[in-house]
């Protein structure tokens, strides 16, 4: 079934995860895909442990496996360098501390070809660091299902839908120069999937549970319980993400222009609910913005049909004293 169904490319970026990358790169070198179609490239990016002997090691044992080096510069770096060498007719990605399934890619190039799809997606689970299973961030669909670009985009503003290329096949050529992940930020698989929609003819989704998200310790969107000043920039990030979706709605899908605003106001509300006080200061320009749009813009969070009633109150709540709100709560749950 899979032998003709064409060449695909598989990007691992891997930064000092010596103590995980052979169980991610043995995952997709165990595909029942041919391996004279599937081209598995690590990229390395700065790491200064063995992670970068490690990668030279399997290519130098495995003739579809090929490691490249460069300065560390991040994640979207490093997968940009991948794509930049990638030859196959499908790309797809996999984080160095995840692992896939033996049946993954041959299941997504399959549906590809059925559907004639320029994207397709399996579902995926969640792993605890002690093994245990963390409920689904999104749910499964029954079936196959076909999404139209307006559709998946519907779904991501609405957090229900998946905006990971990690668990997608995505054709190579829609990629092209000016399709990249935005560099030095997180967040970035959302900014790049929104900009590749409009390039693509529809997204086929998979009910099969084949990628598998291994959360560990310390990654670098979660907050560390030590500093409580500590701030992600995927929160900042998110709400710069939510304007520019905002934007390309209303160029491509204008009747989900109130949807995109309900993404917004969410996005919002999570960096106001996730800030530390510390920083929630008159000079901190991106702050302070957020609160202005809030505070502009309550006319249209009450009258938006797809924002909760919980987050309603929550903003209205905020929007005059943010700072003032965050500390009263903190006390009176004796933080």
């Amino acid at each position: 079934m899979a032998e003709n169904i064409g060449r695909l490319t598989v990007i691992i970026p891997a930064y000092n995860i010596e103590e995980l990358l052979g169980r991610c790169i043995e995952s997709v070198i165990d595909q029942n895909y041919p391996k004279e179609l599937l081209e598995i490239i690590v990229v390395d990016d700065g790491s200064s442990d063995s992670t970068g002997k490690i990668a030279d090691g399997y290519a130098a044992k495995y003739d579809n496996v090929t490691a490249l080096h460069k300065e560390n510069g991040g994640s979207s770096s490093a997968r940009n360098l991948g794509i930049s060498h990638a030859t196959g007719d499908y790309i797809g990605f996999v984080d160095s501390d995840d692992f896939v399934d033996p049946r993954m890619f041959s299941t997504l190039m399959d549906a590809a070809k059925r559907h004639d799809a320029d994207m397709v997606q399996v579902s995926r689970d969640e792993i605890a660091e002690d093994g245990s299973m963390l409920p689904d961030v999104i749910t499964p669909p029954d079936g196959e299902i076909e999404l139209t670009p307006k559709e998946h985009m519907r779904t991501l503003l609405m957090h229900t839908g998946d905006a990971s290329f990690c668990t997608k096949i995505t054709k190579r050529s829609v990629l092209s120069d000016d399709l990249r992940f935005p560099e030095g930020e997180l967040n970035e698989d959302f900014y790049l999937m929104i900009k590749v929609l409009s390039r693509i003819n529809k997204l086929v989704i998979l009910p099969d549970k084949y990628y598998h998200v291994f959360y560990r310790t310390g990654s670098n969107s979660r907050k560390k319980a030590e500093d409580k000043d500590y701030f992600p920039s995927v929160f900042t990030d998110i709400v710069r993400n939510a304007d520019v979706a905002l934007d390309i709605v209303r160029e491509k899908y204008p009747e989900l222009v109130p949807v995109a605003e309900r993404f917004g106001f969410y996005q919002r509300l999570d960096y106001l609910l996730h800030i530390p006080t510390s920083k929630m200061r008159r000079d901190n320009g991106f702050y302070m913005g957020v609160v202005k749009n809030i505070r502009k813009n309550l006319g249209k969070i009450i009258g938006n049909k797809y924002l909760s009633k919980r987050d309603k109150i929550y903003l209205f709540i905020l929007a005059p004293a943010p700072r003032l709100i965050r500390k009263l709560h903190a006390y009176v749950r004796g933080l």
